[in-house]
């Protein structure tokens, strides 16, 4: 059956119980709150529930099942597939819900759907505490957590999902459960990975580690034409570096402000964005090789806050601009395959434009293939394409750009993909995220959303 729109009564039900947290078309407020980081969706649901607690999420939950409605899930809103809104149907906000809570001395914090990295790190950083969280601090933190969730300490002390503990969720049927190891542990196992398919989550908790406020971390740049040389280097020593360290490749256009030399203004370059969370004196010693390599034309390695390192990709990535997104993991990265990479990374079009290589290895491949919903666990590298730029006009060659891009780099890959990288285009998108764990998935589908309400996300139908 197809989805019903929302009526006068709907809303009226929904104001009754929620009063002017709820926004409909026309409203004030309603055209912000549509909005989310991807400017190239542009969709006006029917109405949007601004839950501010659990009970309000059960409430909008089922009357959605009930009235046969859509809903769409925006916890931080910064999705590349904009299922975090709909059309027509109804929104479940958990943006207010953003309360984060350290617990110091057990080393935790429990956090609201609606916080952001930028949150969670200022108020566990007040205790010189961290956990693995995002690159860009306006990520959300329930959304990023549930797909896997990597950033500069995933080396070190895993996937975000790795550092959940325990989650309350909504699920389809109206039911408040706690899941973790030892409370509905099937479940636990799914919501691990397995996104927004299984139900809403209304709080997480995280393990957290000690690590103080300060980062040995920074940039640094070669020209385009060492590249090959480059990531053949990059490739070696992140196959021998310790956990303590993480090393992004990016490709990036340089922006014209400093610190970048006026020379590479406009120019393709190379920019290994590496950090080491461990003791600094060691750190230098461990990154004097990759400081060591080639001519580097700016190198900014230095002690500096967390946080900072944390905040340090969110100019590049502003909400409102236009996102498209292609992702591969790769079991190595060959010589074969660089060359592919740097050939296509010559054009990058689009102002935001980003292709990057993430390091894996280190705590990500000592959890089994199957101990959490999320299996990608023995490839070495993950390879992102995201192409930004501001002009509708461009959308499709600018996505054609990233589909052509990753069909190449197709005969260097695994088959798997990064599910919180997935476009909304992607038919096998779910195979791809979930490979031999996608069946099990399905099975809890089945338990625990049989009428799959919670369909607008990279779908995992419920089994037959």
């Amino acid at each position: 059956m197809p989805d019903k729109r929302i009526d006068e009564a709907v809303v009226r039900s929904l104001r009754q119980q929620m009063g002017d947290h709820v926004l409909a078309p026309g409203d004030a407020g309603y055209d912000d709150a549509r909005h989310i980081w991807n400017g190239r969706f542009d969709r006006r649901p029917g109405a949007i529930a601004r839950c501010r607690d659990a009970a309000d999420v059960k409430m909008a939950v089922d009357l959605a099942r009930d009235a046969g409605l859509l809903p769409a899930v925006k916890s931080g809103g910064h999705d590349y597939a904009g299922n975090s809104m709909c059309d027509d149907g109804l929104v479940i906000d958990l943006s207010r819900m953003n309360d984060v809570a350290v617990d110091a001395d057990a080393r935790t914090v429990r956090v609201g759907p609606g916080a952001r990295w930028a949150d969670v790190d200022r108020e566990t950083q007040a205790f010189g505490l961290v956990t693995t969280g995002g690159t860009v601090s306006s990520v959300g933190v329930a959304g990023f957590t549930l797909g896997g969730g990597t950033g500069h300490l995933v080396r070190k002390y895993g996937l975000a999902l790795d550092n959940l503990l325990s989650v309350d969720v909504v699920t389809a049927g109206g039911e408040r459960l706690r899941a973790s190891e030892q409370e509905h542990a099937d479940l636990f196992w799914g919501l691990r990975g397995g996104s927004g398919n299984l139900g809403i989550v209304t709080s997480c908790e995280l393990r957290l580690h000690d690590l103080g406020t300060e980062i040995l971390a920074g940039q640094i740049i070669h020209p385009l034409e060492a590249a090959r040389e480059a990531l053949r280097f990059y490739r070696g020593f992140m196959a021998d570096a310790p956990d303590d360290v993480q090393c992004y490749a990016f490709f990036i256009r340089i922006p014209p402000v400093s610190p970048f030399p006026e020379s590479l203004h406009g120019k393709v370059a190379v920019d290994l964005v590496v950090s080491h969370a461990g003791r600094a004196a060691l750190g230098g010693k461990v990154l004097g090789p990759l400081r060591g390599f080639g001519r580097p034309v700016l190198d900014t390695v230095s002690l500096v806050p967390y946080v900072a390192l944390q905040q340090a990709f969110d100019a590049g990535m502003p909400a409102g601009n236009r996102w498209y997104s292609r992702a591969h993991y790769l079991a190595d990265l060959t010589d074969a395959a660089i060359e592919t990479l740097v050939s296509r990374v010559e054009e990058l079009p689009g102002a935001f434009t980003m292709v990057y290589l993430e390091a894996q290895g280190g705590a990500i491949a000592r959890v089994a293939a199957d101990a959490t919903a999320f299996p990608h666990r023995d490839a070495q590298f993950a390879l992102h394409i995201f192409p930004g730029w501001t002009q509708a006009s461009d959308d499709e060659a600018m996505i054609d750009w990233a589909r052509a891009f990753h069909r190449d780099m197709q005969p260097h890959a695994t088959g798997g993909a990064y599910v919180n990288m997935l476009a909304e285009d992607e038919p096998d998108g779910p195979q791809r995220a979930y490979g031999a764990n996608r069946s099990r998935l399905s099975q809890l589908k089945r338990r625990f959303d049989p009428g799959n309400l919670f369909r607008l996300n990279h779908n995992v139908e419920p089994s037959s």
